[in-house]
């Protein structure tokens, strides 16, 4: 595991000197940064080690490119059996589904055999023939996981499907981490997955708002569309700009339809700011790929959608 430490001194806080540490590490296909406020160098390192420690252990359970971890097990056997599996990895794929019924679809774990036909699972994509993406499509569907609760398995009711933890690992991984801060009693920290699944642990000492994130211009990116302050709750961000190709003169972005088997249209960047990161990691892939008039309808009260559309008519807006 690659790690970067970075210590700094701050002002005098309460009668001690007030300590920010800075921590980054690769796990997961990502790079996941830690920023916390203390006092004791020597419980910040323990308390940061252990976060990123907790995301090690996620990585062995959830990785889809780790060949012996739980995920890829099911992935491997679940349609010839039913695959048991640990209380938790059960609890995350429930969710999932759950997740999907919600979205009416559009988010979708199984989108796996999507993402490698069009070149986007640990690649740049590519445009494939329409019976290649049918052939996909054909295998993708989060009914197509069933769950027994009593037995704590995970079975395939067909060969060929596939999940993918890549629309809410890092958003899992980030409120895990955040809870062994916690644990350590550290109430003061940024915590980010790739900078796209970030949470604000309360405020930084010489910032009540708490922690300013801004959101970027999607066309521009040394321009600022929107500063948010976190403070206890998450933000996420789902753009077309991350990884994308072009084609046959047509822009293809890694946001899949799960529905209909190509990238999906219309949207440029969606940003959830949540109570939890992995809702709010989650919830941006179906604002996207539903657009802003059924994000509009279905978020609920206590989340913030920012939108940027394919329009440059149309401003980026908060919905209201």
């Amino acid at each position: 595991m690659k790690v970067v430490f970075l210590f700094v001194a701050l002002a005098a806080f309460a009668q001690q000197d007030v300590l920010r540490l800075e921590k980054s590490a690769d796990a997961m296909g990502s790079t996941y940064t830690i920023a916390l406020y203390g006092t004791d160098r020597v419980q910040m390192e323990a308390a940061v080690d252990a976060a990123f420690d907790e995301v090690q252990r996620l990585d062995d359970l959830l990785s889809n490119y780790q060949p012996g971890s739980q995920w890829s097990e099911v992935n491997r056997n679940a349609a010839a059996k039913p695959v048991k599996v640990s209380p938790e990895l059960f609890d995350v794929i429930s969710a999932c589904a759950a997740y999907s019924r919600e979205s009416e679809g559009a988010f979708d774990i199984t989108v796996g055999p999507l993402m490698k036909v069009w070149g986007f699972y640990k690649g740049t994509g590519h445009l494939p023939h329409k019976p290649e993406v049918a052939a996909a499509l054909a295998k993708v569907g989060y009914q197509h996981i069933v769950l027994d609760k009593a037995a704590q398995t995970v079975r395939f009711d067909r060969a060929g499907v596939e999940m993918d933890p890549g629309g809410i690992g890092k958003g899992y991984a980030v409120d895990r981490m955040v809870e062994v801060l916690k644990k350590h009693g550290y109430r003061s920290a940024l915590v980010a997955g790739s900078g796209s699944s970030i949470y604000g642990l309360g405020a930084p000492p010489d910032e009540a708002r708490g922690w300013q994130v801004d959101i970027k211009d999607p066309w521009d990116s040394r321009r600022v569309r929107a500063e948010v302050w976190l403070k206890d709750s998450s933000m996420s961000t789902s753009g077309s700009y991350e990884k994308f190709f072009r084609a046959e003169g047509k822009t293809y972005a890694h946001i899949m339809d799960p529905r209909t088997g190509y990238p999906a249209q219309g949207s440029v960047s969606v940003s959830v700011i949540a109570p939890r990161t992995i809702d709010s990691e989650v919830w941006a892939k179906p604002y996207f790929i539903n657009g802003r008039q059924w994000a509009a309808k279905h978020r609920p009260k206590d989340f913030q959608v920012f939108f940027c559309e394919d329009r440059m008519d149309k401003p980026c807006a908060w919905l209201q």
